[in-house]
């Protein structure tokens, strides 16, 4: 007779850490189709996952999401070489950051597995009280875009430190030329924030002069310069992407 998950109260059956394990979304990727194939093999494997999927079921509706901080996002993408296309434009990169913060709900399978890990030591369903940290205040993200549209920037920026990120998406700068970003309180004058590589993302440290003008309704905006950047604190030449900051 098969025993049952709920029925544990020493070591787990046979199969049935495979089958917690699977369900968990824990196991690689060849121990995972390995499993999927006995499923449909072995009706006592069957069971222990159905039996583990209705155990651990209600964890779901008592785990609040938390977001990952919105500046980790461009960092994963540009990591998993996940470049938007032209081609592609403004959908690409807003389907970019929907998978950023999909890959934010991995860390909920490494909480579950933690709460499999005590089930086991303690050979008895626990009682689980789940206390999660408040809520992250909301993120602030500028999509900075030519005059026709054209995605080339997205800036992700974190106001109470007073940083921000700038991801390039498709930017092709001139030979001798650098792009140059700039912030723009509203009813200010632009303020550099230094050079932009065009290639790669970039954290940038915001002056506290200046930190006040991380909110919503700031522009941001990139110029092309001169080697070594805007010879006089402003602007010289053509702005190629701006965008205003806003709630995301």
């Amino acid at each position: 007779m098969s025993t049952r998950p709920s029925d544990i109260a020493g070591e787990p059956p046979e199969g049935a850490l495979t089958a917690a394990e699977y369900v968990l979304g824990v196991l690689d990727p060849a121990a995972r189709r390995s499993a999927a194939a006995r499923i449909d093999r072995d009706p006592t494997f069957a069971a222990e996952v159905s039996g583990w999927e209705l155990r651990l079921a209600p964890l779901i509706d008592e785990i609040v999401p938390v977001p990952a901080p919105f500046a980790l996002w461009p960092r994963i993408q540009a990591a998993l070489g996940a470049a938007a296309p032209a081609s592609r434009g403004e959908s690409t990169l807003w389907q970019s950051i929907g998978l950023w913060r999909w890959l934010s709900a991995g860390g909920f399978a490494v909480a579950a597995a933690s709460l499999f890990a005590l089930f086991i030591a303690t050979r008895s369903p626990p009682t689980l009280h789940i206390n999660l940290p408040p809520l992250p205040a909301a993120e602030l993200v500028a999509k900075m875009t030519q005059d026709d549209g054209k995605a080339l920037f997205v800036v992700t920026i974190d106001a109470s430190s007073g940083k921000l990120v700038i991801q390039p998406l498709d930017v092709n700068i001139p030979a001798g030329r650098v792009a140059e970003l700039w912030i723009i309180p509203a009813g200010d004058v632009p303020h550099s924030l230094g050079l932009v590589d065009a290639r790669n993302p970039r954290p940038v440290s915001v002056p506290a002069a200046l930190q006040g003008a991380l909110k919503a309704k700031s522009l941001v905006a990139v110029s092309l310069e001169p080697p070594g950047g805007a010879p006089h604190g402003a602007p010289t030449g053509p702005i190629i992407a701006k965008g205003e900051i806003a709630l995301l």
